[in-house]
C-alpha cells in the first residue's frame, strides 16, 4: 500500500474514531436528518453536531442537501462502498505490512543462515533460498562486468559451493551471463520498490 493510500486509511479511521460520529452514521444510514434533529436524538448541541458532520463530510461519508435554510444530511453509501473496496479489502489490509513483514523476515532468515559473512547451509525452503540469492546478488554492483573467476571469488568468500550459487543467480535472473562475463540485472520487483 502506498503512502497516499495509507494516509487515506488513517484519515478514515481517525474520522470514525468517535462514538458520536459512529452513532450519526448509524442514524443517517436509515434516513436524512437535520442538524437540530441529530442534536435532539444524540443529546448534543447543534455546533457539536455540525463539527462532527463536517469531519464526516470531509471523508465523503455524508452528503448534505439544502431545503431552504435547513440542511439535511444522509449517509453517502456510494463513497462508503468505494472506501471499503479501495482500503478495506483483505488484500489491501494485508499490504499494510508488506514492506515491514518482508524486511523483518528476510533479516531473520539471513541472521539464522549466516555465521558472520559465511552461509552455514543451503536452505531447502524456496523462499529462504530466494532471500539468500538476493543477498548474494547484492555482493555485485550494477553496471560492472565481472569475469567468471571474479564471480567465483566473491561467492567463495561466503560459501564453498560457488558453482551452485553462480548457476542459481543466473537462473533467478539476478545475474546475466554472456561468454564468461557476468553482470548484475535489475530485478523487476526491486525496481518497483
Amino acid at each position: 500500500m502506498g503512502q497516499e493510500e495509507l494516509q487515506k486509511l488513517l484519515d478514515f479511521f481517525k474520522g470514525l474514531a468517535d462514538e458520536n460520529r459512529l452513532k450519526m452514521l448509524g442514524l443517517l444510514a436509515d434516513q436524512e436528518y437535520s442538524v437540530d434533529e441529530l442534536a435532539t436524538l444524540l443529546n448534543l448541541k447543534p455546533p457539536t453536531i455540525s463539527h462532527h458532520l463536517s469531519k464526516l463530510k470531509a471523508l465523503g461519508l455524508v452528503e448534505m442537501q439544502a431545503e431552504g435554510n435547513i440542511h439535511f444530511y444522509r449517509l453517502n453509501t456510494t463513497a462508503l462502498n468505494a472506501t471499503n473496496k479501495l482500503l478495506l479489502s483483505p488484500e489491501r489490509m494485508a499490504s499494510l505490512v508488506d514492506d515491514i513483514e518482508g524486511d523483518d523476515w528476510e533479516r531473520r532468515v539471513i541472521r539464522d543462515l549466516f555465521d558472520g559473512p559465511r552461509l552455514k547451509v543451503i536452505p531447502m525452503n524456496t523462499k529462504k533460498r530466494a532471500v539468500v540469492l538476493k543477498w548474494f546478488a547484492n555482493r555485485f554492483e550494477y553496471g560492472i562486468r565481472y569475469q567468471e573467476s571474479e564471480v567465483n571469488d566473491i561467492i567463495k568468500r561466503h560459501h564453498p559451493d560457488w558453482a551452485y550459487w553462480r548457476r542459481e543467480l543466473v537462473g533467478a535472473g539476478l545475474l546475466a551471463r554472456e561468454k564468461g562475463i557476468y553482470w548484475r540485472v535489475e530485478n523487476q520487483r526491486e525496481s518497483k520498490q
